[in-house]
């Protein structure tokens, strides 16, 4: 059982509605199993990020096009990927990305991926949020801190991820206080390295802190070598059972 700062779950974590936050698949070209089974029915997907190269690339790539065109036809959510390097882009540059995914890929929103946690950069990212959300119509907005941020940027986004790394890690982590003024779907929770064994104590723990939207996966970083997001787990089946059966107490 993780150690957590209070011992009361949220409030609304006995009716949560547990889905997936994609934070990037591969390519589709090198991943269509992984895209298609997005769209199998019955699979509880919130969100998928588009990462077509490091970035939307510099022109519309075909299998990307089609990839997000039939998440969106199916209703989903398709997020253009933005990497602010914990806060060491430049705003044009993102601003310019974010026009390529909106004029490409007609997506719904943006994850910012590596975002700062410090109350520092808050002015900075607040720019960048509002910026987006002048330029788009009512996008949906995920900061990826993989962290507990500074409590203000959760005025900002419709999302924070407040937690990205190993299982080894979670399974002992600490939810922040600030957490319990807001509701579970407010927050995004990405693990790998989630033995099949340990997936219902996993999910338990995401409950316990208030996260509605996750990512449980085996597949590792290998110590940082690889990116364990590219791939589904090899307990694909198993996962979308018990979360969209709401199977995980």
């Amino acid at each position: 059982m993780p150690h957590l700062t209070s011992t009361e779950p949220s409030t609304a974590s006995t009716d949560l509605r547990t889905g997936f936050g994609i934070p990037g698949f591969a390519h589709p070209l090198v991943a269509p199993t992984e895209w298609a089974e997005l769209t199998r029915p019955g699979t509880p997907v919130h969100w998928a990020a588009l990462n077509v190269a490091d970035g939307p690339g510099t022109r519309p790539d075909p299998h990307c096009l089609e990839a997000a065109g039939r998440l969106r036809n199916a209703g989903l959510r398709v997020l253009g990927h933005l990497d602010t390097t914990y806060g060491a882009r430049i705003f044009g540059e993102l601003i310019s990305e974010a026009h390529r995914y909106l004029d490409w890929y007609r997506v719904d929103g943006f994850f910012l991926d590596r975002c700062p946690s410090e109350g520092a950069a808050l002015p900075e990212i607040h720019r960048t949020v509002t910026t987006l959300r002048a330029i788009s119509d009512d996008p949906h907005i995920v900061l990826g801190h993989g962290t507990h941020p500074h409590p203000g940027y959760a005025d900002s986004a419709d999302q924070l991820v407040t937690f990205s790394g190993p299982w080894s890690d979670y399974r002992w982590s600490q939810v922040a206080e600030w957490t319990a003024d807001h509701p579970p779907e407010r927050f995004c929770h990405f693990v790998h390295g989630v033995p099949l064994g340990h997936l219902d104590e996993a999910l338990r723990i995401a409950r316990w802190q208030g996260a509605s939207t996750i990512y449980f996966t085996d597949r590792t970083d290998h110590g940082g070598r690889t990116d364990p997001w590219e791939t589904m787990p090899g307990y694909w089946d198993e996962i979308v059972s018990r979360v969209g059966t709401g199977v995980s107490e």
